[in-house]
């Protein structure tokens, strides 16, 4: 279990995250080894100033030491220098090495995990740029910030932990198992023989528990998913009286969430750890006995007996922190895990034609971002505005069409509205004119070249839409204004605001147009944010404009402002309107009535009416509402 974890793709690719750091890596990592193995020193000394002590002479290796130094020093070696010497060792392993090491391990593991976190979190952001839209009908906000915030949250803990504390002392074990095998191998081989056999079984258990937790992953999502939609929709909570139920459902998740976590996955840590404690100190008694037993039949010294001693203390000593990382590694691993499929999800049509740029790092120890391949600029496209939907079907499950074989056809300047029954098309006709799915058979066309050969990005520059739920950013009005045109010139700002009717409310703003609007526009009423998203349409001078059901949730005096600014626009560039209220397409130079994904008729408001067909219908039902007197 643990192999296939390790073998993983998951992990794979973490180790590749972190390959652009790997000189850095294998200097941080074998200097904290070597810090590790200096350590080990320290009881080989102290077991050979208790041989000086005793009255015995150090061993062959001390001894040429000491015998080094009274020679270069011009003194006689005695009990006193040998155990200066001796004490010499123990003060450059511990004094002198304590404020060296943080910087050869701790600075160089967090630069190395610091840099990849943020290359990390650049590639999630270029990731969310770049899926189709559809990806978004299906996964929301919180499910997604929940992901990305807890895989990067896990990259930023994982490597200090392996390059930082396991490796280091696994390496440090390895030492251990070397210096006493130079003692006496038989107490190094059951000294190895347990503490692998310790530290095989607790990874092996680990595998095991590893699946648990990835299964308590995805419950956690969905959790914090719910949660977040909460949030975003706490008004129809409120409005529905609906709290104590919703807390009680939340309540329900997370009391399962704890049992699980409790009585699933914590009890088999702690049995594990019982396990191995009961072993370890069962092992540690052995290996007493058998030093004790090598010291009594005179096979080693009081001193290596107490250097044997305290190296095994050591070593079964790392066996608890070797075991706490590997732990916390496999809690890691899923939601590593789970960011990782989310970075495999498949791009969107248009991720080609974006080009995301690196404008650059400080001149400082921040490692640049890693450089991705350079993207011909975009091109600079110009169309007249001629926009053909030639034999165009499509559908979401291609077993059931939205569209069937639709031909419209947009001549430059001119008008045409899209209507009819909700779930007719209409919307799915525009998603496919902005290229966020392509036909299944058909094209469209603009100026007489299929969209499809046009660089994604540059033929979308040349388009605008206002939806029926304008996005509104958190920032001033001017920001949200100059969204798709950031360098557009005052003058120009004031002329579309102007038109969209954005005039008419800015000046009641406490700081006009540098009033924050907050988040999701908030602070404006829904005429305002529509008016808003007309003149931010207006201000990149797009050849071809969408109004997308526009004015459909508005009041009657916000429609006709809106239905103002929108007729001041008529006849200036390619419009295409989809409406649900008939009276804003009434001088529509061409009314498209859609039913049911096929053209039922086609004409203008008079024409329209004089058939007496779906569209006379649907404008009758219209105009015979009645409006309840309040």
């Amino acid at each position: 279990m643990l192999q296939s974890v390790l073998q993983s793709k998951a992990i794979q690719r973490v180790r590749s995250y972190f390959r652009s750091h790997w000189r850095t890596s294998f200097f941080s990592i074998g200097a904290h080894s070597c810090f590790e193995i200096l350590d080990l020193l320290v009881p080989y000394a102290i077991g050979q100033i208790i041989n000086v002590l005793s009255g015995r002479s150090p061993d062959a290796a001390a001894g040429w030491l000491i015998n080094a130094t009274a020679t270069v020093l011009e003194m006689p070696v005695d009990q006193g220098l040998s155990v200066t010497v001796l004490m010499g060792i123990i003060f450059v392993i511990t004094v002198v090495r304590a404020p060296i090491e943080p910087w050869f391990s701790g600075w160089f593991h967090w630069l190395i995990t610091l840099n990849a976190r943020r290359d990390r979190q650049a590639e999630a952001i270029a990731k969310i740029l770049t899926l189709p839209i559809e990806f978004y009908d299906t996964h929301n906000p919180g499910r997604i910030a929940n992901r990305i915030a807890r895989g990067v949250e896990n990259y930023l803990w994982s490597y200090p932990q392996v390059a930082g504390q396991l490796i280091p002392k696994l390496v440090r074990v390895l030492g251990i198992c070397i210096i006493m095998l130079t003692i006496d191998w038989r107490v190094a081989v059951p000294f190895a023989l347990s503490f692998f056999a310790v530290l095989g079984y607790s990874l092996r258990s680990l595998g095991r528990i590893v699946e648990k937790e990835k299964k308590l992953d995805r419950y956690m999502e969905n959790t914090a998913s719910h949660t977040s939609e909460l949030v975003t929709n706490i008004k129809t909570v409120k409005a529905f009286a609906t709290e104590t139920r919703e807390y009680e459902r939340q309540r329900q998740r997370l009391s399962r969430e704890l049992f699980v976590v409790t009585y699933g996955i914590h009890v088999d840590y702690v049995v594990l750890a019982t396990w191995r404690n009961a072993v370890l100190q069962l092992a540690s008694f052995g290996i007493l006995g058998l030093a004790l037993y090598a010291t009594f039949t005179g096979q080693i010294s009081i001193g290596y007996f107490v250097t044997l001693m305290t190296l095994a203390s050591m070593g079964f000593s790392e066996i608890q922190p070797i075991s706490l990382q590997s732990e916390l590694l496999a809690r890691r691993f899923s939601p590593l895990q789970r960011f990782h499929e989310f970075m495999e999800e498949p791009v969107g049509l248009d991720a080609r034609d974006i080009q995301l740029e690196d404008s650059g790092a400080p001149k400082t120890a921040i490692a640049p971002f890693r450089k991705a391949p350079q993207l011909p600029p975009s091109p600079q496209y110009q169309f007249q505005g001629q926009v053909e939907f030639q034999d165009l079907t499509f559908g979401y499950d291609r077993d059931r069409p939205v569209l069937k074989r639709i031909n419209i056809t947009l001549n430059p300047c001119e008008t045409v509205a899209l209507v009819g029954r909700s779930g007719s098309g209409k919307s799915t006709l525009v998603k496919l004119l902005f290229r966020y799915f392509d036909p299944d058979s058909g094209a469209i066309s603009i100026d007489g070249q299929d969209i499809r050969t046009l660089n994604t990005r540059g033929y979308r520059q040349r388009l605008a839409i206002v939806h029926q739920e304008v996005d509104v950013f958190n920032g001033t009005v001017l920001d949200n204004l100059r969204y798709g045109r950031p360098d557009a010139p005052w003058d120009e700002v004031t002329q579309a605001c102007a038109i969209a009717r954005v005039d008419e409310f800015v000046r009641t703003l406490p700081d006009g147009y540098h009033t924050i609007v907050g988040e999701r526009g908030v602070r404006l009423s829904g005429g305002q944010r529509q008016r808003l998203g007309i003149a931010r349409a207006l201000l990149v001078n797009p050849d071809v404009l969408v109004f997308d059901e526009a004015t459909s949730s508005l009041d009657s005096e916000s429609e006709r402002a809106i239905q103002g600014a929108m007729e001041s626009n008529l006849g200036t560039r390619t419009t295409l309107v989809i409406a649900h209220r008939l009276s804003t397409v009434r001088d529509a130079d061409k009314i498209v009535v859609l039913d049911n994904g096929d053209i039922a008729e086609v004409g203008t408001h008079h024409q329209l009416l004089k058939q007496k067909g779906l569209y006379y219908r649907l404008h009758t039902l219209q105009s015979s509402e009645v409006l309840p007197i309040l």
